[in-house]
């Protein structure tokens, strides 16, 4: 089994963190997005994941590029890196790992974390999976037919097709196939608009007789802007509370009070704090006459004489004396 990762997106809607850090690698509960995803999936299969190949910008640059492929080897796998220079779409994007587009393939795009208590059925065509959204403007959706399979595909409908949004992960057991449905829309340069989409590749294959499953998750956590992560990083703690409300035994905790679940890193240090529920502390960080909650803090940051909550605060940043609901990238003074 081999898994992708398209994840070469410039992340504007989380802008300014994504200015230094690519979107997929802000850490939620402690772990990059990309990793909680990978571990994920790794755990929803029975088969060995052979390699999983992530592709990138040329931009990221070698330091992720080098936590990417620990990622990997952190379940027993391969990594690969593979670069998408021009944003053409879904389809594209995947087709630039087309060397891994072999046997078994599960394609997952990393800006959403999910929780499932399934395990993969390999011997399925394809399993698609999909969860019910409000607004299906802005998804690639499926109809269902009457025996369970997945009749249509449609990209981005503005007229109301299904409220059964896919939310970007995909398993195919011929990886093959696929290859060859995307070479095809590339060669012949089918767009829809604008770019080669992945749906039009799956429309395809099923009119070719392939039967695609869907597959549904327990909880869909999406990571696309600043507080939709914050919502994800208190849902991730709370799902794994009983992990969360232990207290790290390198932390230096001096009058302090943490109220779980949160994650706290490595030599942080809280003096005279009130910290939680719901907030990860990043590796060094200093919380100092503060109370926080429900936020994210990155690495090695500052923060003293504050009351925040429902914020992100980016690595090496200093905040100093103000309520307020934060989003402060890295390397930032604010006093």
């Amino acid at each position: 089994m081999n898994i992708i990762v398209p994840m070469a997106g410039m992340g504007k809607r989380m802008r300014p963190h994504t200015l230094t850090t690519p979107k997929p690698l802000i850490p939620v509960a402690g772990k990059p997005i990309v990793e909680h995803l990978v571990h994920d999936l790794s755990a929803m299969c029975d088969e060995k994941i052979e390699e999983v190949a992530f592709v990138i910008g040329r931009s990221f640059g070698a330091e992720a590029e080098a936590s990417l492929l620990k990622i990997a080897e952190n379940i027993g796998a391969i990594g690969k890196i593979f670069y998408q220079d021009e944003a053409l779409g879904t389809a594209h994007a995947v087709y630039c790992a087309e060397p891994c587009l072999r046997g078994n393939v599960i394609v997952a795009f990393a800006d959403t974390i999910f929780r499932a208590d399934f395990t993969l059925d390999a011997g399925k065509d394809g399993v698609i999976w999909v969860n019910k959204v409000a607004d299906p403007k802005q998804f690639g959706v499926v109809k269902i037919a009457a025996d369970g399979h997945i009749s249509e595909f449609v990209e981005k409908p503005q007229e109301f097709v299904s409220d059964l949004a896919i939310i970007g992960i995909y398993y195919f057991k011929d990886g093959d196939n696929l290859s060859a449905e995307i070479k095809y829309l590339l060669d012949n340069d089918i767009k829809d608009k604008g770019e080669y989409q992945l749906t039009n590749a799956l429309e395809n294959m099923k009119n070719k007789g392939l039967k695609f499953h869907p597959g549904t998750v327990k909880e869909w956590l999406d990571c696309g802007n600043k507080a939709a992560t914050v919502y994800t990083n208190e849902r991730v703690l709370e799902l794994e509370r009983e992990r969360y409300s232990q207290t790290n035994p390198n932390a230096k905790l001096t009058n302090a009070q943490i109220i779980p679940p949160c994650f706290i890193g490595d030599n942080v240090t809280i003096t005279n704090s009130v910290v939680g529920p719901y907030v990860s502390l990043g590796e060094g960080s200093k919380v100092e006459n503060s109370v926080v909650s429900n936020s994210i803090v990155q690495k090695h940051t500052s923060i003293k004489n504050a009351n925040i909550t429902g914020s992100m605060i980016g690595s090496y940043a200093s905040f100093t004396g103000k309520q307020d609901d934060l989003s402060i990238s890295d390397y930032s003074v604010v006093e």
